[in-house]
């Protein structure tokens, strides 16, 4: 099995590069998929959650508001910490038993995990290579407040939130610059994959 680290930023293309990899044969695991699922109502992480910030943020299906939630955090450091090491612990665990999934029903996996925050969390040693979208801070500015319809100002608060790509950059082993066309993404992509299916980042 080999385990790709899949990261990038807000509004970077990870999901669409995540897509082109599973059309060529990876198996996708999501950690926002992951991170939803820790947070079902009822679960230890939504019952945390609901003890530290109180049931104004839920929903009227008692599923916890995450736009509400994301307002709250994105500006204070301290209680995106908080969240963090109350939710990323569960997400290692559904990751951990999804893989255990797959390495049972194909030991020469190809795994893509797609992990928005994987430098941040530090865990770089789980992965057998990491792999980055980059787009300019300038597209990923104007994707930012074209996608989630923000103003410059609420859209560069969400970016700060992050560690910039041109930091990430230098935890990566393989980039792919996502800043011009679809066609030129895929293009990458493919060469990627090319190279790693022949053995250019180890035995599979």
């Amino acid at each position: 099995m080999f385990i790709i680290g899949l990261t990038g930023g807000i509004a970077s293309g990870k999901s669409t590069v995540a897509e082109m990899l599973a059309a060529r044969g990876a198996h996708l695991i999501d950690a926002d998929r992951l991170a939803r699922e820790a947070v079902e109502p009822g679960k230890p992480a939504w019952q945390e959650i609901i003890r530290w910030l109180g049931e104004d943020i839920l929903l009227p299906d008692r599923t916890i508001d995450r736009r509400r939630l994301g307002e709250l955090v994105f500006n204070d450091q301290a209680m995106r910490d908080r969240l963090n090491s109350i939710v990323h612990p569960r997400v290692e665990e559904l990751f951990t038993r999804e893989l255990e999934q797959i390495r049972w029903g194909d030991p020469a996996a190809v795994v893509v995990y797609d992990v928005p925050l994987l430098i941040e969390t530090g865990r770089l040693d789980l992965y057998d290579l990491i792999l980055l979208v980059y787009v300019s801070p300038a597209i990923q500015l104007e994707r930012l407040c074209r996608r989630n319809n923000l103003e410059q100002e609420a859209a560069e608060k969400r970016l700060q939130a992050q560690i910039p790509l041109d930091e990430k950059k230098k935890h990566a082993h393989v980039i792919i610059d996502d800043s011009g066309s679809i066609t030129e993404t895929e293009r990458q992509v493919e060469t990627f994959w090319r190279d790693l299916t022949s053995g250019e980042y180890g035995k599979l």
